[in-house]
């Protein structure tokens, strides 16, 4: 079977006993703050399994894509090495909410991998939960009873906590599970070692396909256990294992998943797969990270320098490193992975497809980038390692920090070098790195208290800014060492952060005791509307009014219209390929990014203007559509957004049946006249083949218009009222750019006349010529054009000035190449030895370095201590 046929039989398979298929979400998730990535199948329905949202479909089954590079599911720095782990993967599942238990489950899996896969049944090994004494769990009977009718009983072990009783985190539903394993050896191997003694043994060849989580508790805050209202199933099948299986490799690498990109990275390097064990597994890193990469974009996630971006860089950069490395790809090369894997994934994930040149041109760009880096980062290792007996720790976590570099390329560094590296030092840079990340992002989540019986919540924010309410529940939370709460409210006007959008500030005022809370943000956790606040109520049962600030929504629901107002001529005057990256929506300014691989021109975005002021002048009136079958949506034109998950029924926002026509979750104004005005404020590049346009409107772009006005008179009243303005500002700058180009001349001028004032007072020391000096003079770039003004002149150069800049002592250290190769000096080390003495640093090259201090008192000091570099 084909790995295609495999996952469709998976499937077919289920919807045969009963499940309603669904689509993978995002592997970007954007309403779960414990998340950057879905890292398992179960994550589109943590909802579900903690009873806050209704259930539509007690049985549901589906092909995840899933990405585990953070957190403890953290599997990057095997992939590659290994033969079986990955960044991003498939994870087949399926579900049950409340409906059946471990007799289905365990029965279904057996059928479908014996009787469908045809995998063979001598091969299979299974495990169940031995039970925890510490935490009063007994041994999971009831599931070995069911596999004992299935599978002799030597196949069936015991597994530890650790390994057989799963936990979605430190708190929230978990049970016990039972895996399946495959024992993928030859004959000969398996009748030397039993199967049983190498399952959750790390043996490449004897690997877990499949796991089945049995949800019967949840987790409380103080650890203990409490048994769920509803039993639920959670299975998870790693869909490249199993290919694996079916197909008899001995790698996931060697099966039809993988081998399309493996065989295309081997011609255009011209180097066979298995010929040697480092290219191999260069080639399996950049087969596994492009998909990874590419599945993040095409999801809306660009790479960058923070949180989820960062981790999709990393990824990226790790592959060209291997790549430029181990396959001598010494120009960008992953891009052209991306039309490979979008042909593959063609009709099963077609995101990927329908966005494969702006996926392939925003890799093109972060490769380009990188091989920059690179580069600097070589030849920064190149001048620090002259003279030097070892690398420094800490000098080694620099590069990896701030170059990219993977300490494996350090260290292949200094082999070549005949050095080794300060590892000590580096992993404890590391762990400094590490603890410091961890502190900054550390929240302290407690418990839900309950307060009401009745659990059941509504938005009404649509239709109101204004409802009588109660507390449903709340929790405490500490980030930061700041304690705030998180309310849910049985009916609230609240809209929470989503789709750009920010969330609603307001108040919360008891009826009973008439105090009222400021609720200071509202967010979105796994389908629950959650308010912030910095104090509970003292009375927390009882009636509540809850009210939003209506001047803050007013003001964002402009925003928020004039983006789609925005998209729509967007595509007009820019073209039909633009689509959606990214929006803020804010009271004060409205954020969107789109893809396009140019900078818009003045008339460009005058045009776009133009007509959005136009539709706002129509004063076109909202429709709104509720509850609209989504297929029924789609077929209608409406504009969806790529990695947003939409549900069965969806909300249409339309201005103009012809014009603007979104899925959009948030709130708008009632008809377009109330934005008032749009004015583009800024457009810029966020990444390649990403633009940002910021914008304002309504209140904001009457006070922006007004300060302008403001600005414009001021600079007139200065200028004593011109006739022509522009004029007079051309005048003063052209005569202020003379002025500046005088000043200039004067100080080189003086610089120069310094240097032939100094050529006399070299000392010769040896064959070194020799000068320290402190310089009078007003800035660093006239000290240079003296330092290489008399490096031009005299032989041998070793020179030392020191300078005063209002206040600021600096140093400059200039050596002359020949002095510096022969004699083994270097400036770069000499400059920041010589800078202790002014409380400060510094660094170069090897023949002209500079340092800045703070302590002026030690620059005489520092000058006297020069000689000890030439004796």
């Amino acid at each position: 079977m084909t790995s295609r046929e495999i996952r469709q039989a998976f499937l077919d398979f289920f919807k045969s006993k009963g499940h309603q298929i669904v689509p993978s979400a995002p592997v970007v998730v954007k309403n779960d703050p414990t998340l950057m990535f879905t890292n398992a199948g179960m994550n589109q329905f943590k909802d579900l399994f903690l009873g806050e949202a209704a259930i539509k479909y007690p049985r549901v089954a589906d092909t995840q894509r899933c990405l585990r590079v953070s957190g403890k599911h953290n599997d990057l720095e095997e992939v590659g090495i290994d033969t079986y782990h990955h960044t991003l993967f498939e994870m087949l599942g399926n579900w049950s909410f409340g409906d059946y238990f471990k007799k289905e489950a365990i029965e279904w899996a057996w059928e479908l991998l014996t009787e469908v896969f045809k995998l063979d049944k001598t091969r299979l090994y299974v495990t169940i939960f031995e039970g925890d004494a510490t935490e009063g769990l007994q041994r999971d009977l009831e599931a070995f009873d069911l596999w004992k009718a299935l599978i002799a009983e030597d196949r069936i072990l015991l597994g530890n906590k650790k390994d057989n009783f799963w936990e979605m985190g430190d708190t929230g539903p978990c049970g016990p599970c039972s895996e399946i394993h495959y024992d993928m050896r030859s004959d000969e191997e398996r009748a030397k070692v039993k199967g049983q003694d190498l399952v959750n043994a790390d043996d490449p060849q004897v690997i877990e396909i499949w796991n089945l989580v049995f949800m019967q508790f949840n987790r409380l805050k103080d650890k203990s256990l409490k048994s769920l209202p509803a039993k639920h199933v959670d299975t998870g099948m790693g869909f490249e294992r199993l290919v694996r299986c079916i197909q008899g490799k001995t790698s996931n690498y060697d099966t039809d998943v993988f081998q399309p990109l493996i065989q295309y990275i081997a011609e255009k390097s011209g180097i066979a797969y298995g010929a040697d064990e480092k290219t191999d597994i260069a080639m399996r890193v950049l087969s596994d990270h492009i998909r990874a990469v590419s599945f993040a974009i095409a999801d809306g996630q660009l790479p960058s320098n923070n949180k989820a971006g960062y981790v999709i860089r990393r990824i990226l950069r790790r592959a060209v490193r291997y790549a430029y490395t181990f396959l001598n790809f010494k120009s960008p090369f992953i891009h052209e992975l991306v039309p490979v894997l979008a042909e593959q994934f063609k009709g099963v994930f077609d995101e990927l497809y329908s966005q494969q040149d702006f996926v392939e041109k925003v890799v093109l760009e972060e490769e380009v980038s990188f091989l920059r880096t690179l580069t600097t980062g070589i030849q920064r290792f190149e001048n620090y390692v002259v003279n030097q007996p070892s690398i420094d720790g800490n000098f080694a976590f620099e590069l990896f920090d701030t170059y990219g570099f993977p300490i494996d390329l350090t260290e292949l560094l200094a082999r070549e070098q005949g050095l080794t590296v300060d590892m000590t030092g580096f992993e404890q840079a590391l762990l400094a790195q590490k603890e410091r990340s961890r502190a900054a992002t550390a929240i302290d989540t407690g418990d839900w208290v309950i307060v009401s019986d009745n659990q059941d919540t509504e938005f009404v924010g649509y239709d109101v800014l204004t409802a009588q309410t109660e507390i449903v529940k709340y929790r405490k939370v500490s980030a930061k060492g700041k304690d705030q709460f998180q309310l849910v409210l049985s009916e609230t006007p609240f809209y929470a952060e989503g789709g750009g959008q920010v969330g609603d500030t307001g108040y919360l005022r008891s009826l009973d005791t008439n105090e009222k809370i400021s609720i200071v943000d509202t967010k979105k956790e796994n389908g629950l509307i959650i308010h912030f606040v910095n104090q509970l109520p003292t009375l927390l049962t009882g009636e509540f009014e809850a009210v939003v600030n209506a001047a803050k929504r007013k003001d964002t629901e402009a925003n928020h219209s004039a983006t789609h107002l925005l998209h729509a001529a967007l595509k007009q005057v820019l073209g039909e390929h633009v689509n959606q990256k990214g929006s803020l929506v804010s009271p004060d300014v409205l954020r969107f990014d789109i893809s396009h691989f140019a900078k818009m021109t003045y008339e460009e975005i005058k045009a776009v203007e133009d007509i959005v002021n136009a539709k706002i002048r129509e004063d076109i009136s909202l429709k709104e559509e509720r509850n609209v079958p989504y297929q029924q949506a789609i077929e209608s034109g409406v504009t969806a957004l790529f990695g947003e998950k939409y549900g069965d029924h969806v909300r249409v926002i339309t201005f103009d049946d012809k014009y603007s026509k979104e899925l959009c979750g948030g709130t708008h104004v009632r008809a377009t006249g109330q934005i008032g005005f749009f004015k583009i404020v800024s457009e810029s590049a966020v990444a390649a083949g990403v633009r940002r346009i910021e914008a304002i409107t309504g209140t904001k772009a009457q006070q922006v218009i007004r300060e302008y006005f403001e600005l414009v008179d001021h600079m007139r009243g200065i200028l004593n009222n011109p006739k022509d303005f522009v004029s007079a500002m051309s005048k003063i700058i052209d005569e202020n750019s003379a002025l500046r180009k005088e000043i200039e001349k004067s100080i080189t001028e003086k610089s120069l006349k310094m240097r032939a004032e100094l050529e006399s007072k070299f000392e010769r020391i040896g064959d070194i010529n020799y000068l320290s000096a402190i310089v009078d003079l007003p800035n660093a770039d006239a000290v240079k054009t003296l330092a290489f003004a008399l490096k031009g002149a005299v032989n041998n150069l070793f020179l030392v000035l020191g300078a005063n800049f209002d206040g600021k002592p600096s140093l400059t250290v200039m050596i002359s190449d020949e002095l510096a190769k022969s004699n083994n000096l270097n400036a770069g080390n000499i400059v920041r030895e010589l800078a202790k003495e002014i409380q400060g640093g510094g660094g170069g090259q090897p023949f002209f370095a500079t340092a800045g201090g703070k302590n002026s008192a030690g620059l005489q000091t520092a000058i006297d201590r020069a000689r000890e570099f030439v004796k």
